[in-house]
């Protein structure tokens, strides 16, 4: 019988990585050593736009965060902006919980949540295997997350299992943008530009290196829509922003759903 963890699609494999734990290994330590300048560099590199993005999942589920019963996971929250996000949008609503692998993530994001003075709680998570029970979440969303599991189908699988039954999920990630032109230029940045100015500020060449590795192997929108609908969700929708250098997918874990 093949093992569990060398079922499902591919996840993230950075170069040099022989097997899944390996890979999942290296991405932890990769963002551990980025983490002190993992925000500055998020915002500049983006041009701030990463902000809107996060705010425009934050309103996308409103009606959900408002609902003080509800309960929301940021999946794979990094230093917790979009845990944030949905708190700003409903600061009396839902309860709010940020999980990452990356325990120095995990550190910077908690000395957020006490300098903003908000209630967001934030635990130390392997996504591939959640703490949490069964049909715990009314919505689980990611944003620049997902694209960084070793395996995508046991994220997936792990998505629907904590989602209760009727509640939605969110994946925002970086996509290669449609049309010749702006793909082009897109590309020159993607792979020329970002990854020195990552690597000079951060002092991690490799970090930023991997980024533009990572979003290329990455299922494109379409494609990503099919694995969600194979892994048993349904109301699978995606729209691309910002000329479809991000797209955002959204689901459902069905009402009659066995969890």
């Amino acid at each position: 019988m093949t093992p569990v963890s060398q079922r499902g699609l591919p996840g993230t494999r950075p170069e040099g990585t022989r097997d899944e734990a390996e890979a999942a290994a290296h991405v932890r330590e990769m963002f551990g050593r980025i983490a002190p300048r993992y925000d500055l560099l998020n915002h500049l590199l983006s041009l701030d736009i990463d902000k809107v993005w996060r705010r425009r999942v934050a309103r996308a589920f409103r009606a959900v965060l408002s609902d003080a019963n509800a309960r929301v996971l940021d999946l794979c929250c990094g230093t917790g902006d979009l845990a944030f996000a949905f708190r700003r949008e409903a600061p009396n609503g839902a309860q709010i919980i940020g999980s990452d692998f990356v325990p120095e993530m995990l550190v910077r994001a908690r000395a957020k949540a006490v300098a903003l003075g908000v209630a967001v709680e934030f635990i130390e998570a392997d996504a591939l295997q959640l703490p949490f029970a069964d049909a715990s979440f009314d919505l689980v969303a990611s944003a620049f997350g997902f694209r960084n599991l070793a395996n995508y189908e046991r994220g997936l699988s792990e998505i629907l299992r904590v989602l209760k039954p009727g509640g939605a999920a969110a994946i925002l990630e970086f996509a290669e943008p449609p049309g010749i032109v702006f793909s082009a230029l897109y590309r020159f940045y993607f792979r020329n530009i970002l990854p020195r100015l990552g690597g000079m500020i951060s002092g991690n060449a490799s970090a930023y290196s991997y980024l533009p590795s990572s979003v290329s192997k990455f299922p494109p929108p379409q494609e990503l829509k099919s694995d969600l609908e194979r892994a048993g969700f349904v109301e699978v929708r995606f729209e691309r922003w910002t000329g479809g250098i991000v797209t955002l997918h959204t689901a459902h874990k069905a009402r009659s759903a066995g969890f």
